[in-house]
């Protein structure tokens, strides 16, 4: 395949990292995997943190899908918490939810965790772009990053229609 030239956010969504009182290690991570996996294509990365807000949270996925971003990560804000709301800022800017990515995620997690049965982490796709929510834990974004793997590479060239097969 040909060497991709991608535009790829980290949207971290935490009340404590947006204040400075800790230290987002989440974004970083997940800039690690994902430079893993896209070791030989062109990326321009830009990491993001927002409170747990979901006007917030919606205005910056707006924003980045306006901009052409390829993929947009969220880490942070998956869960049943009264401050969670990603997965509910995420579905108001998404016109294909991708059911398959978040059941593949949580069934992952499954064998790690019980706790991720309490994921509300969602997936889609707004107009070009691919939005995946991951965990707030630096260690399972991670494991899940590199759970996805190639299959995001294959994600996009279906997004543009490019038949991989």
């Amino acid at each position: 395949m040909e060497k991709l030239n991608l535009k790829i956010v980290i949207l971290t969504v935490s009340d404590r990292a947006s204040k400075k009182t800790y230290e987002d290690l989440s974004g970083p991570t997940a800039r690690e995997s994902l430079e893993k996996i896209f070791a030989h294509d062109s990326v321009i990365f830009e990491l993001k943190i927002v409170p747990d807000e979901l006007n917030m949270i919606k205005e910056s996925l707006t924003d980045y899908v306006e901009r052409k971003f390829d993929f947009v990560f969220t880490t942070g804000g998956t869960g049943i918490g009264p401050r969670d709301v990603t997965p509910e800022a995420t579905r108001k800017v998404i016109d294909k939810e991708i059911d398959g990515i978040s059941e593949a995620m949580r069934s992952y997690s499954l064998q790690i965790t019980k706790n991720a049965m309490l994921s509300c982490a969602t997936a889609g796709i707004s107009k070009d772009t691919l939005i995946i929510n991951l965990p707030g834990s630096p260690k399972a974004v991670h494991e899940i990053i590199d759970y996805l793997g190639n299959t995001l590479k294959h994600a996009y060239y279906m997004m543009c229609g490019m038949d991989v097969h």
